[in-house]
């Protein structure tokens, strides 16, 4: 297991490195899940703010990069979950997106913008395995659920996605 660590052991820094590692991930990831660029920036902040709170008590049984998803998942879920967010729109174009480190094809804002319209449990395994790049018992450990769960929300997302973009036929099941 990678275990959080810095330039040195002073808790300010190791925080610092852990920002400039992961912020624009858990950025993007954030920004997709809420579709909302703001409240994106406000789950990120608050998920640093939350880690630099616990980042003494961080025993290294996942890596860092598994922790801090987990708290921003957990935060964007938090986020979700106020009576408020319920009756705004909250809708985000792909243009207000942070930008990738890798220029994005027309398929690929295509297929993003797909992902955002799957139900959201399904959205969250896309998000962390393939965006992410988790494995996928790290995806189980950030949702809390088992390998098997995750397994079959990646098959159920795979057919949802090819059947939205290359249409799928109704004799497939």
């Amino acid at each position: 297991m990678e275990v959080v660590s810095g330039p040195d052991d002073n808790l300010e820094n190791r925080l610092i490195f852990l920002m400039e590692k992961y912020e624009k991930d858990l950025l993007r990831m954030c920004c997709v899940y809420l579709r909302d660029i703001s409240l994106a920036e406000d789950a990120v902040q608050e998920t640093f703010l939350k880690a630099y709170k616990n980042l003494k008590d961080f025993r290294g049984d996942s890596n860092e990069r598994t922790w801090l998803t987990r708290i921003a998942v957990n935060t964007c879920k938090d986020m979700r979950r106020g009576a408020w967010f319920r009756f705004v729109d909250r809708r985000v174009s792909l243009e207000r997106l942070p930008e990738p480190s890798v220029p994005s094809s027309n398929a690929s804002v295509e297929l993003t913008l797909e992902v955002m319209r799957l139900p959201r449990k399904l959205m969250e395994v896309v998000l962390l395995y393939y965006y992410q790049g988790m494995k996928a018992s790290e995806v189980a450990q950030v949702l809390s659920v088992s390998r098997p769960a995750v397994s079959q929300r990646l098959k159920k997302a795979r057919r949802l996605l090819h059947d939205a973009l290359e249409g799928g036929h109704e004799d497939e099941q």
